[in-house]
């Protein structure tokens, strides 16, 4: 099975990663009608970081952890809790598109940090003005809904940059490593959302409803995401990310019959054309993580 997992090359791990990121979000939906978006984000980190806690040993990991990968953890686990309160906060008060663009907007910013050459400007270029063409940008106005898209946006870049280093030792180590720092973000956001979850105990499909979250949207992603990141370059794998919003509309095509029109048409045609075009820098062009 290891060997089977390091053959496949890192594309289809982030393509894996990506098409279950569009799922978290539907059984989401479900769980706003019952519970407060501190609540789902509670929810979904521990439901996370149980799953994680079967599979791999959290407390060990860190016990034999050498100082600098201890505080890595410390500071993914940091990272993953704020992110997905950030997340959840902004999604229930602007629309997920909004969401989207702001991120996507901070995935440019790790993108561009490590790019070095015409091709890739070119590159990125294409893939920024795709984006828009499928997503555009609303002007919220909730200044509040927009400070937690933005802090999920800052959020989210750091999670790549803190990712990658995670992934450095290779993808068994970082999912290993990975789960410990699920059962940091566990403990830091149980103080803020367990008290939002009480009124759940009683109903056993919306339990299942956030298991479905955490393993969707927490861990078959990130699992993927450590697997690709070991074997990718970092600006490399944030230029990937624009391939998002294409998956998206494509996957609402198939499950949502949520037809394309030409301008969703154009804006996958430069998304594809600008991965397509972009070349992953060396060892040599790779800034120091």
């Amino acid at each position: 099975m290891k060997q089977l997992a390091e053959k496949l090359p890192p594309h289809a791990y982030f393509l894996t990663s990506a098409l279950f990121h569009y799922l978290g979000p539907s059984f989401a939906v479900l769980l706003f009608a019952h519970l407060s978006p501190l609540g789902v984000a509670w929810l979904r980190i521990a439901s996370a970081a149980l799953l994680f806690a079967l599979w791999r040993n959290p407390a060990r990991t860190l016990a034999r952890a050498t100082p600098p990968a201890r505080r890595l953890i410390l500071l993914l686990g940091l990272v993953l809790a704020a992110m997905n309160i950030c997340f959840y906060l902004a999604i229930a008060r602007l629309p997920l598109a909004s969401v989207a663009a702001i991120e996507f907007a901070a995935t440019i910013a790790v993108a561009l940090f490590g790019l070095r050459t015409l091709r890739n400007f070119t590159a990125l270029a294409l893939a920024v003005a795709g984006v828009f063409l499928l997503i555009g940008f609303e002007y919220a106005g909730d200044p509040l809904g927009l400070g937690f898209a933005f802090a999920n946006a800052i959020l989210f870049a750091l999670y790549i940059v803190v990712g990658h280093r995670l992934a450095a030792q290779g993808g068994a180590s970082g999912i290993t490593r990975l789960g410990a720092a699920m059962a940091v973000a566990f403990i830091v956001v149980s103080p803020i959302g367990l008290g939002n979850v009480a009124t759940l105990l009683s109903h056993p499909l919306l339990i299942l409803a956030g298991i479905g979250v955490g393993l969707s949207s927490s861990v078959i992603p990130y699992v993927c995401d450590q697997m690709a990141m070991a074997r990718l370059p970092r600006a490399s794998f944030a230029l990937m990310l624009s391939l998002l919003p294409a998956i998206a509309a494509v996957t609402g095509a198939i499950v949502l019959r949520q037809i394309p029109g030409p301008v969703d048409l154009a804006g996958i045609l430069l998304v594809v054309l600008g991965v397509g075009l972009h070349r992953p820098v060396t060892v040599e062009q790779q800034p120091a993580a």
